[in-house]
């Protein structure tokens, strides 16, 4: 047999969800381009369109924005577990944690009744940006930030979190970030969801264990190494000493490569434009100054070997500019990742077959056993 490390360019399931093209720097949900959603939809129109292949209409997108902000109310028990967490883990332990026990607050739902997967699906999505909001307050020592139901998720997320009420641009720019990170075809955490999907595990579970793959520096923890990265930098003129030295040890420039794209991120060049338009009204940050820089540097230096910025190079600096924690940077990817974990739920129990891949032995067959006295 030939082993093809990661799985990579092996087809393993049959999807409608999301098709990238990572020559051209194409990105699609259900066939609409991703710069034509971050431009025109919101982030619970595309969790419709993820969920259900079709753009929802007024009454549906009013019903179903509503049916969100009904069940942004936790359990009181799973606020306390919350409570009891150590405040100086990581907020991706806690949400892993949380969306684990939230199943134990809901019965699992059959995946043969449409009314309760679609419950089951505004549960976990209206609730996951509540664990975060509720860990970030209570770690902290704040008290709690009731949900306004007046507001949709992007918005009511940064409400939470600093119990300030975002304006306009805010909450359009998070609105949108979330929409780049709802999906991405079949990503590490989005084929650990298909995987544990497959042995029709509930859709809690199956989210926490998402997000538990997610959690890794070389998937959706990339985007906090980015700040602490630029951070390390400091100012533009540093930065072509630093990336001499980064490439002469051969070490990854987080932020940077793509195992999809060779062209630069599609997303990244959204996430970029949205920062411009942040530092426009809220001020700049020099950070941003030695992002640029950076990314001038890299595609004179390394850009004919396809490495571009991802989606993780641009995204940090945006979240720190409207006031989120960096180690909230992966959980916000996490709340947008949820829509894409359970489109693929639903896709995957639609015709199930259980994951068991093959393997190349290279152990040693038919050792004599020694006994225990003569063993070294």
């Amino acid at each position: 047999m030939t082993i093809a490390p990661g799985l990579a360019g092996i087809p393993v399931a049959t999807s409608s969800i999301s098709y990238i093209d990572g020559n051209e720097g194409i990105l699609e949900y259900r066939g609409y381009r991703i710069e034509t959603l971050a431009e025109r939809s919101t982030f619970e129109e595309v969790c419709w369109l993820l969920l259900t292949g079709e753009m929802p209409n007024e009454v549906q997108l009013a019903g179903f924005s509503s049916h969100l902000a009904r069940h942004r109310q936790l359990p009181d028990r799973l606020v306390k577990m919350i409570e009891v967490l150590p405040g100086k883990g990581h907020p991706m332990d806690a949400l892993q944690a949380g969306l684990a026990a939230l199943g134990m607050f809901n019965k699992p739902p059959d995946f043969r009744d449409p009314n309760e997967v679609d419950e089951a699906c505004v549960k976990i999505l209206a609730s996951t940006p509540m664990i975060v909001a509720n860990f970030e307050r209570l770690r902290t020592g704040k008290d709690l930030v009731p949900p306004d139901p007046e507001l949709g998720t992007a918005a009511n997320f940064l409400w939470m979190i600093t119990g300030v009420k975002p304006d306009e641009l805010a909450a359009r720019v998070f609105d949108i970030a979330l929409i780049l990170h709802a999906d991405h075809e079949l990503n590490a955490s989005t084929f650990t969801a298909r995987v544990v999907a497959s042995t029709e595990a509930n859709p809690y579970t199956v989210c926490s264990s998402a997000i538990g793959a997610l959690t890794g520096p070389l998937h959706g923890g990339a985007n906090e190494e980015v700040l602490d990265q630029l951070e390390d930098i400091g100012a533009p003129a540093n930065v072509t000493k630093w990336l001499e030295a980064k490439l002469s040890a051969k070490a990854k420039v987080m932020g940077f490569g793509h195992r999809v794209y060779k062209v630069k991120d599609p997303r990244a060049t959204i996430l970029q434009e949205l920062a411009r338009q942040v530092f426009e009204r809220l001020g700049s940050t020099p950070l941003y100054d030695t992002a640029l820089e950076l990314e001038r540097q890299m595609k004179e230096r390394v850009g004919h070997r396809g490495i571009y910025p991802n989606v993780d190079f641009y995204s940090g600096i945006v979240y720190a500019k409207l006031g989120i924690p960096a180690d909230l940077f992966t959980p916000v990817f996490g709340i947008a990742r949820v829509a894409g974990y359970l489109a693929h739920w639903r896709e995957q129990m639609q015709d199930n077959k259980l994951y068991r891949p093959s393997q190349v032995y290279s152990g040693l067959h038919e050792l004599p056993y020694p006994e225990l006295a003569a063993r070294a």
